[in-house]
């Protein structure tokens, strides 16, 4: 589980062909205290496990179904990423709940300026747009954001300058692809309100069906 606050950048040193896989090695640009082979580390959004810790670097390996859902295909030799380490229950949530799981791949519409921020426009696939709503959390290449605005297949969010001086939003531009996670949540609901080919318990008194008539019965609709 992590937060969406990036520790750091980290920059992919090597690739190798891993079954029908990849393995990258990535050396991170700050120090990592006690590294334990096996931890999940977060790249660009995608939850991996890391591997093989040397001093200035790790392994990961990549599934074929982590590569057909992310940029992580695209990546060569150079390429900078966002890094971030699992979440510890004394830490401060100080983004969203964020699981490293990505959902799809997004396309930057426009980068424009605006004063100090600057403001990224997105376009999306339209089937994902219920899980966008204004002023909720998307993680973008694993960064926790808050969209701004959302449309027919479209999203925009504002990135301050402390977040675009840590993460890959610097130096990214219209016509980049990015890794979306959306909000958990909202699919969890999402999938209790929808599901209607469960049966019935025997006893109905030991589950309530939740849907669209109960939550207005009690005053959430």
């Amino acid at each position: 589980m992590f937060t969406g606050i990036i520790e750091g950048l980290g920059t992919i040193t090597g690739i190798s062909s891993a079954s029908q896989g990849v393995r990258f090695k990535i050396r991170p640009d700050f120090h990592m205290d006690d590294p334990e082979t096996g931890e999940s580390i977060a790249v660009n959004g995608a939850c991996l496990t890391a591997t093989d810790f040397t001093a200035d670097s790790f392994m990961v390996d990549v599934s074929p179904e982590t590569l057909s859902r992310t940029t992580l295909g695209t990546f060569k030799a150079g390429t900078r990423v966002n890094l971030e380490r699992a979440l510890k229950l004394s830490d401060r949530l100080g983004g969203h709940i964020v699981s490293g799981h990505v959902d799809c791949v997004a396309t930057i519409a426009e980068r424009a300026p605006q004063g100090e921020f600057t403001i990224f426009s997105f376009r999306i696939e339209p089937r994902f747009d219920r899980y966008l709503i204004e002023k909720g959390s998307v993680a973008i290449d694993g960064i926790s954001l808050t969209v701004n605005t959302c449309g027919k297949g479209s999203f925009s969010v504002a990135i301050i300058p402390h977040t675009a001086k840590l993460t890959t939003l610097s130096f990214k531009k219209a016509g980049d692809k990015v890794n979306i996670e959306l909000d958990i949540i909202g699919k969890y609901i999402e999938k209790l309100l929808l599901t209607t080919d469960e049966k019935e318990p025997s006893d109905k008194t030991s589950k309530a069906k939740v849907d669209k008539d109960l939550l207005a019965r009690h005053g959430f609709l």
